[in-house]
């Protein structure tokens, strides 16, 4: 079969997958404007047939929605910018600096990428506990400020930059830092941009690490916030939460969308050298 054949068969595949993807936010949007009455009756009519803006009231009525908003940002933000400040010294250092065991240590670091979060989160806990960083944003921060993957992505796009290029600039004595600004970041900055990307997002979804921390309702993240009009039963106040669910997931999209090009290239580079 030829594959000018096989096309329509692939385009049909990716517009269901496509479809898919997008039903969950579609319905969350949808269902945001409906009152609970009408979400139930017409649970997958997409068009409201009575908008409302009410449950959009509620949320900044009843809870604090600026200040976990706020909350979200700052730990996000927090952790994203560690993360990448230390990735971006670590990936430096695996491809640039020449020292007993680099192989075997960049191997057990990528090893503890397949642990489960189950296993540290007791230790993260008790230290957090330990320090008095219960029940405060930047004890949610704090066991996050490194990440095995922004490590890898960034080892990866400075390893198809000429090493030459690092030797002729130490040669004229230029220190690392010097090097780093002028020379490194300005040639990953894509990939530095798009490892920042996927770590605001994640840590802006986060949802079990902040629920064991955080116990006060002025401290709470977008997620918590979420849980708290879904019940075991499958929500009680379900259009409530549907309408913090659209408003958790508005920065995040809005992110993706401008920086899916770097985001994209970066995981097609980081497969070209091993």
């Amino acid at each position: 079969m030829k594959i000018k054949e096989m096309q329509p068969g692939w385009h049909l595949l990716l517009l269901c997958a496509v479809f898919l993807l997008l039903m969950p936010i579609v319905f969350a949007v949808s269902n945001s404007f409906k009152t609970m009455q009408d979400a139930f009756n017409t649970v997958f009519q997409i068009i409201p047939a009575r908008p409302t803006v009410q449950n959009y009231i509620h949320v900044f009525s009843k809870l604090p929605f600026l200040r976990i908003t706020m909350n979200t940002f700052l730990i996000a933000a927090t952790v994203t910018i560690f993360k990448t400040v230390t990735s971006l010294f670590a990936a430096y250092s695996f491809v640039y600096f020449d020292f007993g065991g680099k192989g075997i240590l960049y191997f057990i670091m990528l090893a503890t990428m397949f642990i489960p979060f189950t296993v540290t989160m007791i230790p993260n806990y008790l230290m957090i506990s330990k320090i008095g960083l219960s029940d405060k944003i930047w004890g949610v921060a704090l066991p996050q400020l490194a990440d095995v993957l922004g490590i890898f992505l960034l080892r990866q796009s400075m390893r198809g930059i000429p090493r030459a290029l690092i030797e002729a600039a130490r040669m004229e004595n230029v220190k690392n830092l010097k090097i780093m600004r002028d020379i490194i970041i300005p040639l990953v900055r894509p990939s530095i941009i798009s490892t920042g990307i996927i770590f605001f997002i994640n840590s802006w979804n986060e949802y079990v690490w902040p629920v064991l921390i955080l116990k006060s309702k002025e401290n709470y993240t977008l997620s918590l916030a979420l849980q708290m009009y879904i019940s075991a039963e499958g929500g009680t106040e379900f259009t409530i939460a549907m309408a913090v669910s659209v408003m958790t997931m508005m920065i995040p999209l809005a992110l993706y969308i401008l920086f899916q090009r770097y985001i994209i290239n970066t995981f097609a580079m980081s497969g070209i050298k091993g």
